[in-house]
């Protein structure tokens, strides 16, 4: 069932596309501002384009997992100035509260303190901490920096400084400190603690960029911190510590006990892409778009796992202070009002289909299969889809981050339009002009 939101596009949509045909489409999508990222001054990214009545979610902050995102796709269209002023930023910030993984790895700190982590959600306008309760333990988006700056150097596109590659030496260091491989971290969707194959994941591919890097005698010599140098034998030590718990644990993404377990979660989609963490043509990557198409994607999206409270069935009816907390009082506000969850009620996100055609993208290009190519164009048109209509009050052909359950009817949420939805589809629609390149 291919359900679309704004009519206007059923002139573009086909079954099958040309390489002009995807032309047109992100061009009209361009025009229409579609793609518009509104970017601060030095370069970072807001999680959502606001307005007044819905500033109150918070997404004026910045995420540097969200930032990533955002900045990747500007890479992976040839606007490299717009990625590499985007990154260097976000090292400028880790260099401002470079304490806080010394004060870890020095064991002056206990990381159960999720406080005083490193903080991956932050005030973008002048790179300051934000003062709020944050679930901020999270070695997924510190995984996504170190895996995108180390490819960019590699690439000759940042030239680092010696602070930011002595900067670089406290990320390892500090995944060695919290036994990232066994950590109990919130991941991608910042809620409660458990061990995540999900950040494992994104963590091993930024130890990796990191000792490909290394390889280079120019940044080895000065990456480390006091008297800890950053050797291939120390990232490798560290890279099979994480593969082997991440072998244990997948296709699942926790397999601890409940309620922590979970067999199924979206997230695991990012190891594939843009990670590239599991290999292409693995049986566990077939396994993971499996499990996803088959447990979590429904008629407007793909929900992030069973049983999300976020934006589930009739969300604007919870008190606002109870929407935007972190998911410790929202759960035990459910608890409290008795509020039942039923599965089919979770939230549709709007930033895995995009992600499901470029991993499609990517089998086609490897294989040459057409059924590959076939199941790239039908979730790059489910994408599509989700753009929203002329009756939407945030205005036509946005990207939300979701839809959700209002009194019967699938509606957007209040994050209209995400700029990490933004960023994925633009990245799916460049796939699939490689694709029939």
């Amino acid at each position: 069932m291919l359900i679309i939101q704004n009519e206007k596009l059923l002139d573009f949509l086909k079954s099958s596309y040309t390489l002009g045909d995807i032309q047109n489409i992100s061009s009209f999508l361009q025009n229409q501002e579609t793609f518009k990222f509104p970017q601060l001054d030095n370069g970072l990214f807001s999680a959502a384009t606001l307005a007044e009545e819905t500033e109150y979610t918070g997404y004026s902050s910045v995420w540097v997992r969200d930032n990533i995102y955002v900045a990747y796709s500007h890479y992976l269209i040839g606007q490299i100035e717009v990625a590499t002023k985007n990154i260097r930023t976000l090292m400028t910030y880790f260099k401002k509260y470079q304490q806080r993984f010394k004060n870890i790895i020095e064991g002056e700190v206990n990381p159960e303190e999720i406080m005083k982590r490193p903080n991956i959600r932050f005030d973008g306008n002048n790179l300051e901490e934000i003062d709020q309760d944050w679930n901020h333990a999270q070695n997924d988006a510190l995984g996504y920096f170190l895996w995108f700056y180390c490819k960019l150097v590699r690439e000759g596109s940042i030239k680092p400084e010696l602070d930011d590659l002595e900067t670089l030496a406290l990320f390892p260091h500090y995944f060695q400190s919290v036994s990232y491989w066994q950590d109990e971290d919130s991941g991608h969707w910042e809620e409660d603690r458990k061990i995540e194959a999900s950040s494992i994941g994104v963590v091993i591919a930024g130890l990796k960029e990191l000792k490909q890097l290394l390889t280079d005698a120019r940044f080895s010599a000065h990456c480390q911190y006091k008297d800890k140098s950053v050797t291939a034998e120390f990232l490798d030590e560290l890279i099979d510590r994480g593969k082997t718990s991440l072998d244990s644990i997948l296709p699942s993404e926790c397999i601890q006990p409940a309620p922590q377990e979970r067999r199924y979660d979206a997230a695991l989609l990012f190891l594939i892409y843009p990670l590239q963490v599991i290999d292409i043509e693995d049986d566990i990557t077939n396994q993971i778009l499996n499990d996803v198409i088959e447990n979590l994607q429904g008629d407007y999206g793909i929900s992030r796992y069973l049983g999300d409270s976020f934006w589930c069935r009739d969300y604007k009816d919870i008190p606002e202070a109870i929407r935007t907390t972190i998911s410790i009082e929202r759960e035990q506000w459910f608890k409290e009002n008795n509020r039942e969850l039923k599965i089919g009620e979770e939230a549709q996100w709007c930033i895995f289909d995009p992600i499901v055609s470029a991993i499609f993208g990517q089998k086609f290009q490897k294989t040459g299969q057409k059924e590959y190519l076939e199941q790239q164009t039908y979730y790059l048109n489910r994408s599509l889809g989700q753009l929203t209509g002329k009756d939407s009050g945030f205005g036509e052909f946005k990207c939300p981050e979701l839809y959700y359950l209002q009194h019967g009817q699938y509606v957007s949420g209040d994050a209209t339009p995400l700029l990490w939805t933004q960023a994925n589809l633009r990245i799916a629609l460049k796939m699939m002009e490689q694709s029939l390149s």
